[in-house]
């Protein structure tokens, strides 16, 4: 009986000490291909950018003694932060009402708004060139519903339903093509499998390239915020530094270092 409380004791202490271990360390979902917000070197396997640095300082303040980076994309990090794989996550999250049913944001700490990079070739250079065209998308963003509500309100497309909107089979006088990831639409776009690719612009900023333009239009800002697990103890946590830093200048300052 002594013999099996002991080990009892043990397995106790162990499990203890495993999850102390585990909490020393902040896991922070990140973007790896946004440069100036998240952006991985392959060579260095080194993270930088606006969101690893901000990832770094809340970790800091809240007395974690490491932080760890994982990649996310649109279509994975709201499942990370549900199963635990995450504590928050930082990676051009925007804030939307639909969102925050699932999970808290912060206030937010850097607006953007969404815009559309073309081929200069292609002749396209507003929302009227975007008629019965293809546009690349990122899988789980909002961007397509955002063009299609811009282009509804120009009136170069019909209105709709935008509480019914569908990307996969919308058709309306444009259609969109989704992707894992922010490289692969622009691959596309070269490859000319679409005719544009639309996102905020301070992500596409990252592959304008002299044979590229932005069309002459931006619409539905994007505010982002720092997501954590609905409900969780955290989430006040966060609030309050985030709310600090913005009411300092600190989040300005490190927007500035970057360029943004």
């Amino acid at each position: 009986m002594k013999k099996m409380l002991m080990l009892v004791l043990a397995a106790v202490m162990l499990l203890s000490m495993t999850a102390a271990a585990s909490a020393e360390t902040f896991r922070v979902g990140v973007k790896q291909d946004v440069y100036g917000f998240g952006y991985l070197d392959e060579m260095t396997g080194e993270y930088s950018g606006l969101e690893i640095d901000l990832g770094a300082k809340i970790a800091e303040a809240l007395g974690y003694d490491d932080v760890e980076y994982t990649t996310v994309t649109a279509a994975t990090r709201g499942q990370m932060l549900d199963n635990d794989e995450l504590d928050c996550v930082i990676a051009t999250f925007t804030i939307k009402p639909e969102r925050k049913e699932s999970w808290d944001f912060s206030t937010p700490y850097y607006t953007d708004a969404v815009t559309v990079l073309v081929e200069t070739a292609s002749g396209i250079t507003d929302l009227a060139g975007l008629k019965d065209k293809t546009v690349g998308v990122s899988t789980g963003s909002t961007s397509a519903k955002a063009l299609a509500t811009a282009m509804a309100d120009a009136g170069v497309i019909d209105a709709f339903d935008a509480d019914a909107f569908e990307i996969a089979t919308f058709s309306a006088g444009v259609k969109f093509k989704e992707f894992d990831d922010y490289p692969a639409i622009s691959l596309a776009l070269d490859a000319g499998d679409v005719d544009a690719f639309c996102v905020d612009k301070s992500i596409l900023a990252n592959y304008k390239t002299d044979d590229r333009s932005f069309i002459d239009a931006s619409f539905a800002p994007q505010d982002y915020g720092v997501a954590t697990k609905k409900g969780s103890e955290l989430s006040a946590k966060v609030e309050e530094l985030i709310t600090g830093w913005l009411a300092d200048g600190t989040i300005d300052a490190m927007i500035a270092e970057w360029g943004l």
